[in-house]
């Protein structure tokens, strides 16, 4: 608002007011300014990616202000994009005019040099969290020192006893962590190899993890960032290096924030370094107030990362440098040579001090370094993260392995050594021969998930067993001819063996015969069936992007606007053209609109080529412009669908679900395994679909086999559906790449370990299998036996090296057909063009058709020249009157009927009076 007053109207009294009123604005202005400056102002610069660096940022100021009423600190922050230089060095000098005592520094390292030699520039302390090897004022790195992080790694590989190992890191920048490691035997002691994973292929280190697998090393040394530790230790499983044979240490303080609950159940030994302690009371606290719940750390996993504890404790000691000293900051500017002379004399005496945070004990070497830290040493095991001793910079490494907590009840010691006879039978994957040259006698030569859980079982509960095979490989039940019990069950009911294991499932029948303990899996039956086939490309696939109504309406468009064209142009005169410009009075006027120009002017604008007609009057230039805006959305529409429909090809199956099967879809025959419980179960069903299924199994005894081996080899060789368990399905798909699960499952039953009626023994075993749920081990083992052993994990990487393929000529058939359709049109009008103009001469000038054909026909072959001489010259007059007459009738409009003007006569009577004059 701009007040205006004039110099004779304005009073003295008015005048005295405004002063007053000008002079209050500017002391209330001196005074917000002043309490500005009192005010202890703190930057932040932090990736938009991670918000919780600004959570525990503000927390730690309101923290530091509560216990220092006196202190006064105030926090600006602002967010960028990750490794956006030009972005933090914009902000960052905004940030500098609002008094600034100190900047912490983005965890990007390109964003972070910037704003580290614009700090430099000003002397303004800068407080860094980065694992950084170089530090040099005004920073405070408040990060471990890399050097001494591989200090302590070569203290633990020494500890632990590895020799030969494998050192995999990220990038070059890394070497100088791991440094220490390559000093450590020389030239003569054991290998150490190097091997980079990350080699700008996009995420996928597989090729690098596959390598290291067909090497020797079982040890390997990991150091990397946390933007790609989670990928690699998810691609390390996929290829099988997460098993008993393989150990690990990561270099990487920010290990455990990540989701470790995939790998906290794999066998490999994973031992880890850590900063940030979640016992620390005073991390609990933290935590609590920053997630606003009680129980912050519910998983395997620690959420609070290094970067956010050292942003933390970095306003602590600002804090307690503003305990004894008080510079008064000033306003900075980018664009001149301003600095702040206490800049480096804040950050030497912040190095001088020392405070317990939450990294622990912060201190500061001579050169400024933190090279004097305590490390906890973690290793992960199925009951999560677990502190296996402790590192410091004094001490080095110390081992302080917590006892192995007893599990045993006392009522399950009633199985201590005792020793018990178990029968199983041979199936994939829950009992196996071992796959070995040398002979094997005993316990000795079985292994699998059966095998697995047996041996667990006995060394949790404190027995001993024997293995022996059944020797038919039934599973057992009651045979209907002779109404007695076979198989493995038939050897535990005459006490041949005290419990069965396999793939046995659990039901009624084999319930009154023996006892089960609580299953150590759940499953149900499901549809073993050949995966999808491609349907092969249509012919005319190049439609597809358009549905038949979409093209029928096109049409209809397309001859709508060229009629539309055709009319406009007859009633528009501005379409109404001299067709010879030499002659100024013309007797016809010329259309280039005919309605077959209209037709090609409307598929030009379509097609997206044009053509040489061009309209002229605003009526069918509107049409005209309306039709290219058309066609610009529609062809436009048309090319983003086009690449899909050519390249996507669609997966047909002929079976979705058991209803499907039940129908013979596709002419699909099934079968199950015969006396199995799957075929019991559809023997005694009652769902209408189910005992449709039973008749058909009982009515075709050929489909029908002895083992799942037999019904899998069916599937893959002939159109043939397998009915069996899902679990056993999932194994299969793991190992034979073209087979799937086909449906949802169609019941939900489990396998138990069997035993005679009665067993005391029972809920002793049960107990512990639910136990060994509870912990994870089931879950391990089955990963261990479904995805990594005998060829596990086969088919889960499929699709990886898959990329875009080449469009083949069935994709594309139909687009030459109508090439070729196109092509043998114009062919066949050109010859009757040319039949019916050699039949036109021949008439007129009264010569043989046949010798005229001939002459056209030779002239053709020729293939030479671009002139052609007129055989048969027609005079003028007669030329001009044929013209007119055939104007006449296209479009073109005749002046003979307009009356003669009659200046002509006056030439003609001028002319006349000359001649006789020159006669005389």
């Amino acid at each position: 608002m701009i007040l205006r007053f004039s110099a004779d109207a304005r009073p003295k009294g008015q005048l005295g007011s405004w002063s007053i009123l000008l002079i209050s604005l500017c002391s209330l202005t001196s005074l917000l300014d002043s309490c500005r400056a009192e005010r202890t102002n703190v930057g932040l610069i932090f990736e938009n990616t991670n918000p919780d660096l600004e959570k525990i940022f503000h927390l730690a100021i309101e923290k530091a202000n509560e216990q220092n009423e006196e202190l006064n600190l105030h926090g600006v922050a602002v967010s960028i994009e990750p490794n956006n230089a030009f972005e933090a060095s914009k902000k960052l000098c905004k940030m500098l005019r609002q008094h600034l005592v100190a900047v912490f520094g983005p965890s990007s390292n390109m964003a972070a040099r910037h704003a580290l030699s614009i700090c430099d520039a000003k002397e303004l302390p800068f407080l860094d969290t980065r694992w950084d090897f170089g530090a040099q004022l005004p920073t405070i790195n408040l990060h471990p020192h890399p050097a001494q992080v591989g200090v302590a790694i070569k203290d633990l590989v020494t500890a632990l006893g590895w020799e030969s190992f494998t050192i995999i890191y990220e990038s070059g920048e890394y070497l100088a962590t791991v440094n220490e490691l390559l000093k450590m035997y020389g030239t003569t002691g054991p290998t150490i190899t190097l091997r980079r994973y990350d080699l700008d292929l996009n995420g996928n280190y597989r090729n690098v993890l596959r390598r290291i697998r067909n090497a020797e090393d079982k040890s390997f040394v990991v150091v990397g960032s946390l933007d790609t530790l989670p990928e690699l230790f998810k691609q390390v499983q996929q290829v099988g290096l997460l098993t008993s044979s393989y150990r690990y240490i990561i270099g990487n303080l920010d290990w455990q924030t990540m989701d470790l609950e995939p790998y906290q159940h794999a066998d490999s030994n994973i031992t880890g370094l850590r900063l940030v302690s979640p016992a620390n009371e005073q991390v609990l606290e933290v935590a609590k107030a920053l997630y606003e719940s009680e129980e912050p750390f519910q998983n395997v996993s620690c959420p609070l990362t290094n970067s956010m504890a050292l942003i933390y404790d970095g306003i602590q000691l600002l804090a307690e440098t503003y305990r004894h000293v008080n510079f008064r900051p000033i306003t900075l500017s980018c664009g001149d040579d301003s600095a702040w002379d206490k800049g480096y004399t804040l950050v030497n005496y912040m190095k001088s001090l020392s405070l317990n945070g939450l990294t622990g004990q912060i201190h500061f070497d001579y050169e400024g370094l933190r090279t004097d830290f305590q490390l906890e040493v973690i290793e992960l095991g199925v009951s999560g993260m677990q502190k296996i001793g402790q590192w410091s910079s004094a001490d080095g490494f110390e081992m302080n392995r917590p006892a192995p907590a007893h599990t045993l009840e006392p009522d399950m010691r009633s199985l201590m050594n005792k020793s018990f006879v178990v029968v199983t039978a041979i199936s994939e994957p829950y009992g196996m021969l071992k796959e070995t040259a040398d002979k094997m006698e005993g316990n000795a030569q079985f292994e699998g998930f059966g095998i697995e859980l047996i041996d667990e079982l006995s060394k949790k509960l404190g027995f001993t067993y024997t293995f022996y095979l059944q020797p038919d490989n039934k599973y057992g039940g009651i045979d209907p001819k002779t109404g007695e019990w076979n198989g493995m069950l038939r050897e535990i009911i005459d006490h041949r063996a005290d419990m069965g294991i396999t793939d046995l499932t659990m039901t009624s029948e084999r319930e009154s015969g023996v006892d089960f303990t609580i299953p150590f899996m759940n499953l149900g039956i499901a549809i073993l069936f050949r995966k999808p086939m491609k349907e092969p490309p249509k012919l005319f696939s190049f439609m597809s992007p358009f549905s038949g109504e979409v093209w029928l309406w096109l049409g209809l468009a397309y001859m709508g606007v060229s009629i539309s064209m055709f009319v406009l142009g007859r009633m528009s005169p501005a379409e109404w053209d001299n067709p010879y410009p030499c002659i100024e009075e013309p007797t016809e006027l010329e259309n280039q609109f005919s309605f077959a120009n209209c037709l090609w002017f409307s598929i030009g604008a379509l097609l997206q080529q044009g053509s040489e007609l061009a309209p002229k009057a605003f009526s069918t230039r509107a049409v005209a412009s309306s039709w290219w805006f058309f066609t610009l959305i529609l062809v436009s529409s048309y090319t983003a669908n086009l690449a899909a429909f050519l390249t996507v090809e669609s997966l047909v199956t002929p079976i979705e679900d058991a209803e499907d099967l039940s129908e013979n879809k596709g002419g699909v025959n099934y079968g199950a395994k015969n006396g199995g419980s799957t075929f019991t179960f559809f023997k005694d069903a009652k769902y209408p679909t189910y005992q449709k299924m039973y008749e058909f199994m009982k009515d075709h005894p050929q489909y029908m086999t002895n083992s799942n081996q037999e019904g899998v080899d069916r599937v893959e060789n002939s159109n043939y559906a397998f009915l069996m368990e899902s679990t056993t399905i999932e194994y299969i798909t793991e190992r034979r790449c073209t087979l799937t699960q086909v449906g949802a499952l169609l019941d939900e039953k489990g396998y138990g370990i069997a035993m005679r009626k009665n067993w005391p023994y029972r809920d002793v075993l049960s107990q512990a299998i639910l136990e060994m749920q509870e912990q994870g081990l089931l879950t391990k083992m089955k990963t261990k036996w479904w995805k990594e052993k005998r060829g596990g994990g086969a088919c889960s990487d499929a699709g990886d090296e898959g990329g875009a393929l080449a469009l083949e000529i069935s994709n594309l058939g139909g687009v030459y057909l109508v090439l070729g359709v196109g092509a043998a049109f114009g062919v066949l009008v050109s010859v009757l063009e040319m039949l019916l103009g050699v039949k036109e001469r021949s008439t007129e000038n009264k010569v043989n058709f046949k010798d005229e054909l001939l002459d056209e026909l030779r002239f053709i072959i020729q293939c030479s020249g671009n002139t052609k001489a007129v055989k048969y010259p027609k005079n003028s007059g007669s030329s001009s009157n044929s013209n007119a007459s055939s104007k006449s009738k296209g479009s073109s409009l005749s002046v003979d009927t307009l009356p003669e003007d009659p200046s002509d006569a006056d030439v003609e009577a001028v002319r006349e009076r000359r001649t006789n004059h020159a006669k005389k």
